[in-house]
C-alpha cells in the first residue's frame, strides 16, 4: 500500500475562502467523531492516516448484491430475501440511484449554509414502501461462527452511517423512514470441503436510526476545519497514541 500513500497531500484541503465546495464525505465526519486531531491533520493540512488494506472481498459481495436486488428493481418486485422478513417495499427505482451509490463522484449530498462545504454519502442501496416512504439500506460482509449483531461498541460506525445517509436523503426532500436496514452476509465455514465457494447465510437486521446529532456534528467539524490550531486528539486515537510513544523516543 506505500505506494499509493501521499502523507503530504496538497490537493482536497479545506479553504473557508475558496468559491469551490469542498466535500465532506460521511467517512471523514466519522473521523472528526473518533479524533479531531486526525480528522483536522487529513482535511486541512493534507496529513491522512495510512490507508488500511481494502477489503476486497468485501467489495465483491457489495457488488454482486447490487446486481441482484437490481433484477428485482428493473422488475419492480420485491426480493425473495425482503419477503422472508415481512418488508413490504421493492428495491427503488430512481434516475439517480446509481449517483447516489457513488461515493467517490457523486453520493447522495446536501450544501451547508453559510459554508462551502457539502456533506456527501454514497449508500449502498434504498428500498420504497407502497406509500412511497424510503428505506435506507447497507451491506455488510463478515465471517464468524457466532450470529451476526449490531451489539458490538465498534458497530456504533455502523450506526452513524446510517444515520448518516437518512439526514442527506430527509433534506433532499425525500420522504424516509427511522427503520433502516443492513444485509449482512456471513461466510459459512461449516462445509465439509471449499470446492472453490464461499456460501454465505444472509441475514436482514433492521435499525432504528436517530439523526437528531448529524446536522450539529457537522457545523462542529466544519469549526474544526477553521480553526487555525491542531484540535486535541481522540481519547481512543490509536494512531495519536502511536505518534505520542514514538515522539517521546524521537525527542
Amino acid at each position: 500500500m506505500s505506494q499509493y500513500y501521499r502523507p503530504n497531500r496538497k490537493y482536497n484541503l479545506y479553504n473557508p475562502e475558496s468559491t469551490e465546495l469542498f466535500r465532506l464525505s460521511r467517512s471523514k465526519i466519522d473521523l472528526f467523531i473518533n479524533c479531531p486531531r486526525c480528522f483536522y491533520l487529513d482535511r486541512k493540512l493534507g496529513v491522512a492516516q495510512p490507508p488500511g488494506y481494502p477489503f476486497s472481498l468485501n467489495s465483491a459481495v457489495d457488488k454482486l448484491l447490487k446486481k441482484e436486488f437490481d433484477i428485482h428493481r428493473a422488475k419492480g418486485t420485491t426480493h425473495p430475501l425482503m419477503k422472508s422478513y415481512g418488508i413490504d417495499a421493492v428495491p427503488l427505482a430512481h434516475d439517480k440511484i446509481n449517483e447516489w451509490r457513488d461515493s467517490l463522484r457523486g453520493g447522495i449530498t446536501c450544501a451547508i449554509d453559510g459554508s462551502n462545504v457539502v456533506v456527501t454519502g454514497g449508500v449502498d442501496d434504498v428500498w420504497v414502501s407502497p406509500l412511497g416512504e424510503y428505506y435506507i439500506v447497507d451491506y455488510k460482509a463478515t465471517s464468524k461462527e457466532e450470529e451476526v449483531t449490531l451489539d458490538a461498541d465498534w458497530q456504533i460506525g455502523y450506526k452513524r452511517q446510517m444515520e448518516i445517509y437518512q439526514w442527506l436523503f430527509r433534506k433532499n426532500g425525500f420522504k424516509v423512514s427511522s427503520t433502516g436496514y443492513f444485509v449482512y452476509c456471513n461466510g459459512n465455514t461449516d462445509k465439509e470441503a471449499f470446492d472453490g465457494k464461499l456460501e454465505f447465510n444472509i441475514k436482514i437486521i433492521p435499525y432504528t436510526g436517530d439523526d437528531s446529532w448529524v446536522e450539529k456534528t457537522v457545523k462542529e467539524a466544519i469549526d474544526c476545519l477553521k480553526g487555525d490550531k491542531l484540535p486535541q486528539p481522540g481519547p481512543d486515537c490509536d494512531f495519536c497514541k502511536y505518534r505520542k510513544a514514538v515522539r517521546a523516543f524521537e525527542i
